[in-house]
């Protein structure tokens, strides 16, 4: 009775390489070549196969437990501290902290079947993804750094919805700074841009969206400089300004702030942060940590960051809001719905219709120079607030009612469902 026997396309390959060698139809050297392997082994494998015939080829280890399985004290281990801790970690992170701060060695690919077993990981379906034409990364460190803010519940629910703004470094992929901020104002940019100016010096550019802090979107605009604020600071610090079309131009802090989502949502619960100032200052550390995983080196060994020489006066008035104004014949000035009377031991006619800058400090501080100098001045009038022209970024800001979901609501419930029963719909009609 003939037996059965099953056979991989490698043993297949070797049988046909075997029967070709026993017609004389090729020699050893090429089936050696053909299989990758050295001559030698061709000939234990012919004597092998002249013996006992095909099950020669057959690997003996078919049907046997790997040398390599994950031993059942690990495995309960590991499934032990994935639902106690990080039910809703990925495979990539979680295999990293059972690492670190476990000690736990575990491939990732181990890991992400485990996790599927236990249904804590369901496999992503691929897609199609829609073709961009590709832009190659800078040659040198600084020569274009992407900036952008993402608006997220970063402290999901222990503390207050903020804006996380994410600087990073074309050339390398390295993060270069990241400030939380309770909204994303022209202020926190300047906040951010000082640290990283402290930090790592001028950059040549900054790469961002078309957001009304970086660009001026109003066309034919009948006045001002064409320049926003963060435009005018950039201006005097020699930073240049280039906004993308698309969010895909700028690909690579758009794909940072969904690792960042991830990654730092979750480094930022297993410290239990959830203070502004506390993430800011933990910031630091978390950036080291991602660079040394992420980072990649430059074509060029070159830093193109140039020295920062500004003095800490310079640039307290160059991150500064500022307007500029024409005095009245009374000398005043309206700013912000409020009417100042400029106080000078001078004849009035002095300052009459002339033009000075009024700059207002983060603080709140107020001061208005003419010609470089300081004017003494006190507020004359309080005028009723006017209406307001707020973007719809910052409506739920300035109308201080944020959509909170509620307690059943399915983003509350993400990592939840995986292990309980499924969440019934509600239903409204009768």
């Amino acid at each position: 009775m003939d037996e059965l026997l099953t056979m991989s396309t490698k043993e297949l390959t070797r049988l046909d390489i075997m029967n070709r060698l026993q017609e004389k139809r090729l020699s050893q050297k090429k089936a050696a070549q053909i299989l990758g392997v050295s001559p030698r082994h061709i000939r234990r494998l012919l004597r092998a196969f002249r013996r006992h015939g095909e099950t020669a080829l057959i690997s003996k280890r078919r049907g046997r437990p790997s040398n390599n399985r994950l031993s059942a004290e690990l495995k309960q281990q590991v499934i032990d501290l994935l639902h106690s801790r990080y039910p809703d970690f990925g495979p990539t992170l979680a295999q990293e902290k059972l690492s670190e701060l476990h000690g736990l060695k575990i491939s990732r690919e181990s890991l992400r079947q485990l996790m599927i077993a236990e249904d804590l990981w369901r496999p992503k379906k691929t897609k199609a993804a829609p073709v961009y034409q590709m832009r190659p990364r800078r040659a040198c460190r600084g020569e274009l750094v992407q900036i952008d803010g993402s608006p997220h519940a970063w402290f999901e629910g222990r503390g207050p919805d903020c804006c996380l703004l994410v600087f990073i470094d074309d050339a390398t992929g390295q993060l270069m700074e990241l400030f939380f901020t309770p909204t994303e104002t022209t202020f926190s940019y300047f906040a951010a841009t000082r640290r990283y100016l402290d930090r790592h010096g001028r950059p040549v550019a900054f790469y961002s969206d078309k957001h009304g802090i970086f660009k001026v979107n109003l066309k034919h605009a009948l006045s001002g400089t064409g320049l926003t604020q963060f435009g005018r600071a950039m201006h005097a610090l020699d930073i240049a300004i280039i906004c993308a079309n698309t969010p895909q131009a700028k690909g690579r802090v758009e794909r940072a702030n969904e690792t960042l989502q991830d990654r730092l949502v979750k480094e930022l619960r297993l410290r239990d942060i959830s203070t502004l100032a506390a993430a800011n200052q933990f910031a630091p550390e978390f950036m080291q940590d991602y660079n040394r995983r992420f980072a990649v080196q430059p074509r060029s060994s070159h830093d193109a960051h140039r020295p920062q020489r500004f003095t800490r006066t310079q640039l307290d008035h160059i991150f500064s809001h500022q307007e500029t104004r024409t005095l009245s014949k009374n000398l005043t000035l309206q700013y912000n719905h409020q009417l100042y009377q400029i106080r000078t031991p001078r004849p009035s006619y002095a300052l009459r219709k002339a033009r000075v800058t009024v700059c207002e400090t983060p603080e709140g501080l107020l001061y208005i120079l003419h010609k470089g100098r300081a004017l003494d001045y006190e507020i004359f009038h309080q005028q009723p607030r006017q209406a307001e022209v707020v973007s719809s970024k910052d409506i739920d800001t300035h109308l201080k009612t944020v959509h909170k979901p509620a307690a059943d609501h399915p983003w509350r419930q993400y990592g939840k469902r995986l292990n309980g029963p499924p969440i019934q719909p509600k239903n409204d009609f009768p």
